[in-house]
């Protein structure tokens, strides 16, 4: 980088600042201090509380103070973000403001932020109870993945993250689909670590994470800023923007994001998209991925208010993604409410 060539034959000391999220910070925090004072690097560590409970505005300015004392040069001294989708937004969002853009570094922590918070270019925070509400476009210039952070999360957030993994594996990818049925409970006990002498997985965990990332690039990069509402990966976000801001803490955001995956599946199902066994096979994958399928909270009425929520957001039109066979899929403005309530039944039946 001539940046980075110029500012050492200038003999100017390397600065950063970094925000980790402060669970990070107690399993990683003492390597990461050790890893910038090895490399004779200025910097400040700011180590905060990233849940979805705190993803706010008021977050994001007290980065911003921090940032403001530092004193960053805007181009060359990117801001780190380590810890989880939370944490990587609000520092997507704290970047992007500082300045109008300040470079910002996105280090994914767990298995969800891995595949999806780190691809693609949106952030944002929470706002008036609603998921995302304010945010913007600003991609990082880097994502390091790492998928050694990972061995040291729980097994729910393991299985959280493949919720978002079946998504792209439902919408695009069948093989995807496949490794997910096949070695789903052998990746949650691995946790995503490489295991060498387990002939009979192959490497599983590169496999599922690489085409997991490849298909949301495919998808994203053409339509980065979302200027084109139709959009595959916004399966299994139609209802659960409202059902995990109403449950909170109670589910996971990719737990939410199955709840919904399910219930849109007996839809497809109920119009004759999937037949019994597809339907079937779905099921029984998100099962032995030890996501839920079904929510107390996911009332009809919530149903209802969140499609309401979804016109409005998606142009007037519903732009509804729904599997039409295993990992291939279409969006629909066509679904009855005769068929949503029919295949609610269902699924609150089942």
């Amino acid at each position: 980088d001539p940046q980075q060539a110029e500012l050492a034959a200038s003999k100017k000391k390397l600065r950063r600042f970094i925000v980790i999220d402060e669970v990070v910070d107690k399993l990683y925090g003492s390597k990461v201090r050790e890893y910038f004072e090895e490399n004779n690097v200025q910097h400040k560590i700011l180590a905060l509380p990233t849940t979805e409970e705190t993803k706010s505005m008021d977050l994001v300015l007290n980065i911003l103070h921090e940032v403001q004392k530092f004193s960053l040069d805007r181009r060359t001294e990117p801001i780190i973000a380590i810890g989880g989708g939370v944490c990587l937004d609000i520092v997507g969002l704290a970047a992007s403001l500082y300045r109008r853009r300040t470079p910002y570094i996105r280090v994914p922590t767990t298995l969800l932020s891995y595949v999806d918070a780190s691809v693609g270019a949106k952030n944002g925070v929470n706002f008036l109870q609603c998921k995302n509400k304010l945010g913007g476009y600003t991609p990082p210039v880097a994502s390091f993945l790492d998928r050694s952070f990972i061995q040291s999360i729980p097994r729910r957030h393991i299985s959280n993250g493949l919720g978002e993994i079946l998504k792209m594996a439902l919408m695009k990818h069948k093989g995807l689909f496949d490794l997910l049925k096949s070695h789903g409970k052998y990746l949650l006990d691995t946790k995503f670590q490489s295991c060498n002498g387990l002939a009979d997985h192959g490497d599983a965990a590169l496999q599922t994470t690489r085409i997991a990332i490849e298909t949301m690039l495919e998808e994203l990069a053409p339509n980065l800023w979302e200027d084109d509402l139709d959009r595959l990966v916004d399966f299994g976000h139609l209802i659960s923007p409202e059902l995990e801001m109403r449950v909170l803490p109670s589910l996971m955001h990719g737990e939410a994001v199955n709840v919904d995956m399910a219930f849109m599946t007996y839809v497809a199902h109920a119009r004759g998209l999937l037949g019994a066994e597809e339907k079937e096979q779905i099921l029984q994958c998100m099962r032995g991925l030890e996501l839920p399928l079904w929510h107390r909270g996911c009332s009809w009425a919530l149903i209802q208010r969140a499609l309401r929520e979804r016109l409005r957001h998606g142009g007037g039109q519903p732009r509804m993604p729904l599997p039409t066979g295993l990992g291939v899929a279409e969006i629909f403005n066509d679904t009855s409410e005769e068929i949503l309530e029919r295949a609610y039944e269902l699924w609150v039946r089942d």
